[in-house]
């Protein structure tokens, strides 16, 4: 199996364009165990609204001399290097990174990009509902620090796992997740690797 990482974002809201990115989490997977984490608080110049420090129990005080987004980024790439990725709900969190790496000129994570939640929905069909949460308790997945990056990321790699083994996937096969999902992976802009280039010759 092909190493890959899951990762999360807490933010100060649902707008990429307006919102900031408060908190990176990733988990590196190999062979399908954890290898490494990855977590780091980002500070911002603005108060985090209230409403979403009730989400994610992050505040103000959490943030100070925390380093700033374009000092965590690179970090969190370098994390990432070339592996596929994996997120709950993957447009969100795409677009907030995206959005960074586009005004500060940052270097982007070099994987695709897969959207959890649209495979758990092909693959689990006829939940109520498609939440990380609702997902690890139908699954019997162990979580209980929801909507803290580094716990989130651990939940959707752990989810994913789960998603290879009901349909008898590898990583490899880039494929057979296009088809299942409907649609392409996510990926940023000029930074393919030359093997990546392989996985759309189909």
């Amino acid at each position: 199996m092909q190493d890959f990482v899951s990762f999360d974002l807490e933010t100060t809201g649902t707008l990429s364009h307006l919102d900031h990115i408060i908190e990176i989490g990733a988990v590196r997977f190999k062979n399908g165990e954890v290898e490494e984490s990855y977590q780091q608080l980002v500070s911002i110049d603005i108060p985090i609204p209230e409403q979403a420090s009730k989400i994610n129990g992050i505040t103000d005080e959490m943030l100070k001399n925390q380093a700033s987004i374009q000092e965590v980024l690179p970090e969190f790439v370098d994390f990432c290097g070339s592996n596929l990725m994996v997120a709950h709900n993957a447009p969100f969190d795409f677009q907030f990174l995206l959005r960074v790496i586009e005004e500060h000129q940052i270097i982007a994570p070099r994987g695709l990009v897969l959207d959890t939640c649209q495979l758990a929905r092909k693959t689990f069909p006829g939940l109520a509902n498609y939440k990380l949460s609702t997902l690890c308790d139908y699954l019997k997945i162990d979580s209980s620090n929801f909507h803290r990056a580094e716990s989130d990321a651990l939940s959707c790699g752990q989810l994913f796992l789960h998603i290879l083994k009901k349909n008898s996937f590898s990583t490899n096969q880039i494929k057979d997740f296009i088809q299942l999902a409907g649609r392409s992976p996510l990926k940023f802009p000029d930074n393919y690797l030359e093997g990546q280039m392989a996985f759309f010759e189909f």
